[in-house]
């Protein structure tokens, strides 16, 4: 009896330290060395590599493959069939698995559906990522980035509400401030 849920077509492979009131769903795989924390959901057809570290509250939507040296904070979301690279400059025939590059997607960001995070760059605090968005740099905390390649054209706050020209939450009535050319809270 675990204290988490596993759908009767998901594959666990041994080894891999899932955490209490996480949700893995049809097809999915995860590798033995993957590590998981709490209360996070796996939609279908969902892959975790061995070297991925996921923190808590994340949701990773259908058709998602998180590889090698991906790491997720805590109250991340992935849209459905983002995708991740671990490789910059791949080829079929030739072996570059010692070239993978680190990927951290920080606290509480949202990574919109087809959008691509190119491996070795870093997403910020509550930045959202549109949907079909390709990142090929590190991602600044609140950004909205947009475009192939993304470019930020705004602010989000916490809430992930895009921020009108007094930077003040809709939802939440947080209030910030550009300060350095970072979005902070005042």
């Amino acid at each position: 009896m675990s204290d988490y849920f596993v759908h009767e077509t998901a594959v666990i492979d041994d080894g891999a330290t899932i955490g209490t009131g996480t949700k893995i769903w049809h097809w999915t795989h995860i590798c033995g060395g993957a590590k998981i924390s709490t209360n996070c959901v796996f939609g279908q057809n969902v892959f975790v590599a061995n070297r991925v570290e996921i923190g808590n509250q994340v949701k990773v939507q259908n058709n998602v493959s998180i590889y090698d040296d991906v790491i997720l904070e805590d109250d991340v979301f992935c849209g459905p069939s983002m995708v991740f690279t671990n490789v910059y400059n791949p080829r079929a025939n030739i072996e570059r698995k010692d070239e993978y590059r680190k990927t951290l997607i920080k606290k509480g960001a949202t990574l919109g559906a087809n959008c691509t995070i190119v491996c070795g760059n870093t997403v910020g605090e509550y930045s959202m990522i549109g949907a079909g968005a390709v990142i090929t740099k590190d991602v600044k905390p609140h950004a909205l980035m947009v475009g192939i390649p993304a470019k930020r054209i705004g602010w989000v706050s916490h809430a992930g509400e895009i921020l009108s020209y007094d930077l003040t939450c809709p939802r939440e009535n947080r209030k910030y401030e550009v300060q350095d050319g970072q979005l902070v809270e005042v």
